[in-house]
């Protein structure tokens, strides 16, 4: 989800203000607590793409007591093409396309446990909804942090629902594999 977003991402970051690469990154993710921690290069690269497109400008240079960083800010492009990603509607995914889904009916394909496949995906989320709420009731859990978790766990929630239907229809599929 976030990568295809990053640039975009950082366009809004970018709109409080200038900043340079370290700090995009930290304020990443901080910010989207639970998402995957943006790797140092790929904030740069991305940098020099926005740039190169005219999204971003080089607002100067600062050293801080370490190497040199190159200050970008949001240029009159960059906050039209914010705001229009701002103002889009997520698409519905068209598709199924999760893992879990995939390996559920290609065990049965394959002459695999699908049942065991389902048990074990189902342990896994139930360990990481116990993490999530832990996570979510600390006592220095930000807002977002909060947020996150619950994203996460209402998602896990409708896996669960689903595995325990596709446990229920198991017979079915297979009678209809073996057709």
């Amino acid at each position: 989800m976030l990568g295809m977003a990053t640039p975009l991402v950082l366009l809004a970051l970018l709109a409080e203000g200038a900043k340079h690469g370290y700090e995009l990154k930290r304020e990443h993710d901080e910010r989207l607590p639970g998402a995957k921690p943006l790797p140092y290069g790929q904030v740069y690269s991305t940098l020099q793409r926005l740039e190169r497109d005219g999204f971003v400008a080089v607002a100067g240079v600062v050293q801080e007591g370490g190497p040199e960083r190159t200050v970008y800010e949001l240029t009159p492009k960059g906050t039209e093409k914010l705001q229009a990603w701002l103002a889009e509607t997520e698409p519905p995914l068209p598709y199924v396309g999760g893992a879990l889904f995939a390996r559920v009916i290609m065990a049965l394909v394959a002459g695999g446990d699908a049942r065991a496949a389902l048990d074990r995906q189902r342990a896994a989320h139930l360990e990481r909804m116990r993490e999530l709420t832990r996570a979510k009731t600390a006592s220095d859990a930000s807002a977002a942090a909060v947020l996150a978790s619950d994203f996460a766990l209402l998602h896990l929630d409708a896996d669960l629902r689903w595995m325990e239907l596709a446990v229920r229809r198991l017979a079915d599929l297979t009678e209809e594999m073996n057709r």
